[in-house]
């Protein structure tokens, strides 16, 4: 008997295995770990919770729009920071995501005006740019945000974000800690 018949006797004695349903199962099952996709059910916010997009990008809030959107959001969107403000004092959205670059006042400018509002100040904050840099992240943090995320950003990404601010009634809250000092309305950090 040749090689060639002696694997073709021992394929035929093994059985058949199962192909996974996507790539993602066959790389996490080929490592003895759950799949890659979503390991564990995602919790999503109360339904109707609404979110604020603050971004000069109509690509990036069409995007978070429609993520938002899909899972059951309501959608606020503002252009530029000051239009943001006014939105969200009017409207006191439940989360924020609030894009650093943004024509007149920046990303950070707003961060500092909401937080030093009485009707602002607890809304959490997902601070969104394409910048590299990690000394955003930690200015933003510095001032009141509750998260930060770099463009591109996925799906789930987003979701992750607002997961972690979630309280038990499945309310988007804020994140205060140590690092992040209560802006006092009339003091500057």
């Amino acid at each position: 008997m040749g090689l060639f018949d002696q694997l073709k006797s021992i394929l035929a004695k093994s059985p058949t295995p199962q192909a996974p349903a996507n790539h993602a199962d066959a790389v996490g099952t080929s490592l003895g770990q759950p799949p890659e996709r979503r390991v564990r059910d995602r919790q999503n916010a109360r339904p109707g919770t609404s979110a604020l997009i603050v971004d000069d990008s109509p690509t990036i809030v069409a995007a978070l729009r429609k993520m938002l959107n899909s899972a059951g959001y309501v959608t606020l969107e503002a252009l530029t920071a000051e239009e943001g403000i006014e939105i969200a004092r009017d409207l006191t959205p439940d989360i924020i995501f609030l894009d650093i670059v943004l024509p007149g006042m920046n990303g950070f400018a707003a961060l500092r005006t909401l937080r030093r509002d009485p009707l602002t100040k607890d809304i959490p904050v997902i601070m969104i740019s394409g910048n590299e840099q990690a000394t955003e992240q930690f200015f933003g943090t510095r001032i009141g945000a509750d998260d930060f995320m770099k463009k591109p950003f996925s799906r789930l990404e987003v979701f992750a974000r607002i997961e972690r601010l979630l309280d038990a009634d499945m309310v988007p809250r804020r994140l205060v800690t140590a690092s992040q000092p209560e802006v006092a309305s009339t003091g500057s950090v």
